[in-house]
């Protein structure tokens, strides 16, 4: 009879490459603030808390690129979709916010006063993210994306 121990060990399961959120919101003041609220949640539950670098740079520009699709890509009866991914890999948060308005894309004020009221959430998000940039919506809309560096 063989009496040979056999020991095992138990290995942790990888990290997982991406790890993705999407949810589709109201068009509304209240759906944009909705989205930041989830996007700071989900960070907390992939290890970065609230307060971390990483989930305030990810909660300005989901917040930023909420508000503009319900500001400015906002059509009756249509929702806007986030999109939140964050890739262990490349160490890289991707933010994809999508709205109906393929017409109006977004672009960075070549002036502002002191005074103005609005324009400066995309130089925030020019600043805060690594690279942005937009893309068409199959089958409608665009899409406005940022990256930012994860922890």
């Amino acid at each position: 009879m063989d009496n040979t121990v056999l020991k095992t060990t138990t290995v942790p399961d990888p990290e997982p490459e991406l790890r993705e959120l999407t949810e589709q919101f109201p068009a509304t003041p209240r759906g944009a603030r909705l989205a930041r609220r989830l996007a700071v949640r989900r960070m907390e539950e992939w290890g970065c808390p609230p307060a971390s670098d990483a989930s305030c740079t990810a909660a300005l520009l989901v917040g930023e690129l909420a508000s503009n699709a319900v500001r400015h890509g906002r059509l009756p009866g249509r929702d806007f979709r986030l999109r939140l991914a964050c890739e262990t890999s490349r160490r890289t948060i991707r933010i994809e916010v999508s709205d109906a308005r393929e017409d109006r894309l977004p672009a960075i004020p070549s002036t502002l006063t002191a005074d103005d009221e609005s324009g400066r959430g995309l130089l925030l998000v020019d600043v805060l993210a690594t690279r942005w940039g937009t893309m068409p919506r199959i089958p409608v809309g665009k899409t406005v994306w940022a990256e930012c560096g994860a922890p």
